[in-house]
């Protein structure tokens, strides 16, 4: 038997992940930390005002495919996942960020002239960064909207619970810093600090990282670059 991942994604972005896991042969768990809610949009978006968009994840595309039409705007996106997500949806122009806010910013700076026009950013309530106040000085106007929620788990499922008692779990993933702030609530909800001690972390960032430092682990990993083909890659790595 391989070793058991423990999975911290949302449902709606851990496809490609699951089938990476099967295909390299690690047994996997889930234990979503974000539940994602799409509200019905009152209205059609008029993106006529807009000369792009901008996507800092994946169910930011989902949300706004729900508001609009519109594929022919340029597709702004922080970072693989999300841009290969606009393919596979019809966009036409698609850039693509090395996996965090302040490529993004560089990517926009590089493509985009603030003198022709506002960008619409589709979000969550709560993102990671401000990236209208990191562009505000170069003149860029962004409008960002809340399209879409993201629920913080209030709950460890059972299956994921049963493994971490039973110190099966080799190891978590971890993707970004809301997922890993609400699991080190869950644990110390469960009371499951010391069984931990045996386990690794692995996360996309040192952001990330930060926020379960205060957990004792066997060892913590971040990517060399935050995508999920680092974040896999130095999975192997730690379990060869």
């Amino acid at each position: 038997m391989g070793p058991l991942v423990l999975n911290t994604r949302p449902d709606t972005d851990s496809a490609e992940l699951i089938a990476a896991l099967d295909t390299r042969g690690y047994r996997h768990v889930s234990a979503p930390m974000l539940h994602i809610a799409f509200p019905e949009p009152e209205m059609p978006l008029d993106t006529t005002p807009y000369q792009g968009l901008i996507f800092t994840s994946a169910n930011g595309v989902r949300a706004f495919v729900r508001l609009s039409g519109n594929r022919s705007l340029p597709a702004l996106c922080v970072g693989d996942a999300t841009a290969r997500m606009c393919r596979e949806l019809g966009f036409a122009q698609i850039y693509s960020a090395n996996g965090d806010i302040h490529d993004l910013a560089a990517l926009i700076r590089g493509n985009i002239d603030p003198a022709t026009g506002p960008l619409f950013h589709p979000a969550a309530r709560k993102t990671a960064g401000d990236l209208g106040q990191i562009l505000r000085e170069d003149g860029y106007q962004i409008d960002r909207q809340t399209v879409y929620e993201a629920h913080a788990s209030t709950e460890l499922p059972q299956d994921a619970l049963d493994a971490l008692i039973r110190h099966d779990v080799d190891t978590v993933l971890f993707f970004s810093p809301r997922t890993a702030e609400t699991f080190v609530k869950l644990v110390h909800s469960y009371k499951l600090e010391g069984d931990l001690a045996g386990v690794s972390a692995i996360c996309l960032s040192p952001a990330v990282q930060s926020r379960i430092s205060n957990l004792t682990w066997h060892r913590t990993h971040v990517a060399s670059q935050p995508t999920q083909e680092y974040l896999l890659s130095l999975l192997d790595q730690s379990l060869s």
